[in-house]
């Protein structure tokens, strides 16, 4: 069953800057699982971990509680 929350948007983002997700959550010092369950949409981030994650990847951090970023999201631009 596919997963309705999966953040499609934060994968495409990783793959963007070449990164795996074992080396997103080892520079926003999470757990390679926290990251995976995060960007597949099971678990929800902190606003701490979200920023950790947005730091690393470079973008706003606040785009994981918008509603309208769920899929339209890129690096720079969020249109709800």
């Amino acid at each position: 069953m596919r997963n309705k929350n999966k953040r499609h948007w934060l994968q495409k983002i990783r793959q963007e800057a070449e990164l795996t997700q074992k080396e997103v959550a080892e520079k926003a010092n999470i757990a390679r699982t926290t990251y995976a369950m995060i960007e597949s949409g099971a678990r929800n981030p902190t606003p701490q971990v979200a920023k950790g994650i947005a730091g690393v990847l470079n973008f706003s951090w606040i785009y994981f509680f918008e509603d309208g970023c769920r899929e339209s999201c890129n690096k720079k631009t969020c249109s709800a």
